[in-house]
């Protein structure tokens, strides 16, 4: 089952404030995103939900967005070359703009790929579901939502326990409401989510009956963990990297997430911790950030990690040092390297990379490259995404 999404923390550009996480339509919270390009690769991704793209379909026309449907060109000029002036026969090269300009260059580079890499998926699904299932539904002459029943075999309606038990599950992140005034949008959740399931199920079935092969592949970053703590092998075939700020209570919610993942997946996931603090909103989150690495360095980094977030709002210097000897460091040692400020860059480095891939918030989630859209977002969907890459690469 995959749970409605959780919200996320807005890690605003550094002069910005925090906004908290509006309620959706259903009335459960929704997700906010977090402030500032990389090398890109290639992936592939299907979501399984059977829904109307039709307005994607409509974005991703054969014409190209320069050219009318006559044929005439909607713009001239755009093209940049190197050399872009003179000055008394002096030079100024795009390289020196670069120098200015270079970081909201990449950055509106990425936003524009990530917008057509998401209109192109979507498009591609919607020709795929049309082609493949609404062609099954009407050989056996029914509707889609009816091939999905009958394929699942059963009621998606659930119980009155699994919603008490989804609500146990989730009610940290649920603003304090009580069970009976959202038991209809639990219910409601859970039975669109069983829906999805059975439709993936379906879609999956029927792609490989039929011989579908997916070549398209959504953008894909590539990220440089070489230094970053992690948990699982190095190897593994999934790599989930978060980017974090240990004063981020959207980032605490996301803790036992992905302790769950780790013990679900086992030697397939590997999770990188990266940080991102927004010392702006959170003062004390930038030194933290340096002390989980002081504890790193020690091969204690995840047990400091769990306690700060558990303790979060006791992160001032001496309080990093106290929680450094209670789970058994050297003291003397761990005190040399927060007071020494070595992970500054380590930290700054982290920053710089989240933001020119235009991270505008954390909890920032990227499975094997690919962002995982919603913040803090819970167990079912993180382990939904994370055996849909395994598929891609043939693990199960």
């Amino acid at each position: 089952m995959e749970n409605p999404p959780a919200a996320g923390h807005r890690s605003a550009p550094p002069s910005a404030g925090h906004r908290g996480a509006p309620p959706t339509a259903s009335g459960i919270p929704g997700r906010m995103a977090a402030a500032p390009a990389p090398v890109v690769a290639p992936g592939k991704l299907l979501a399984p939900a059977i829904v109307s793209l039709l307005f994607a379909l409509s974005a991703c026309g054969g014409e190209s967005i320069a050219q009318s449907r006559a044929g005439g060109s909607l713009v001239t000029g755009g093209a940049i070359p190197e050399v872009l002036a003179t000055v008394g026969g002096q030079e100024i090269t795009l390289a020196d703009i670069r120098t200015r300009a270079g970081d909201q260059m990449d950055l509106l580079d990425m936003q524009y790929f990530r917008a057509r890499s998401r209109i192109v998926e979507s498009a591609l699904e919607t020709v795929l579901r049309e082609r493949v299932l609404l062609a099954e539904a009407r050989g056996r002459g029914m509707s889609v939502d009816e091939l999905v029943s009958a394929e699942a075999g059963g009621s998606f309606d659930p119980s009155e326990l699994e919603v008490e038990i989804w609500y146990q599950e989730n009610r940290g992140r649920l603003g304090g409401r009580s069970l009976d005034d959202i038991r209809p949008q639990i219910a409601d959740h859970l039975r669109d989510a069983r829906l999805r399931e059975a439709a993936s199920l379906l879609e999956a079935r029927l792609f490989a009956e039929r011989g579908v092969v997916v070549h398209f592949e959504p953008l894909r970053l590539v990220l440089h963990n070489e230094d970053a703590p992690y948990l699982g092998p190095k190897d593994a075939p999934v790599t989930l990297v978060t980017f974090s700020d240990f004063q981020c209570p959207y980032c605490a919610q996301l803790v036992p997430t992905l302790k769950r993942l780790s013990e679900t997946f086992g030697g397939d996931l590997r999770i990188v911790y990266r940080q991102f603090p927004i010392p702006s909103i959170h003062p004390g989150a930038f030194k933290a950030a340096e002390g989980s690495l002081c504890a790193h360095e020690q091969g204690r980094f995840w047990e400091m990690h769990d306690l700060m977030f558990a303790e979060m709002r006791q992160l001032a210097v001496d309080d990093l040092k106290e929680k450094a000897r209670r789970i058994g460091l050297d003291g003397r040692r761990f005190d040399e390297c927060l007071d020494s400020g070595r992970h500054v860059e380590q930290v700054q480095s982290d920053m710089r990379e989240a933001s020119r891939m235009g991270v505008t918030g954390t909890p920032a989630l990227f499975i094997n490259g690919v962002q995982l859209e919603g913040g803090a977002v819970p167990f079912e969907t993180a382990a939904a995404a994370v055996r849909k890459e395994l598929a891609r690469l043939g693990n199960r």
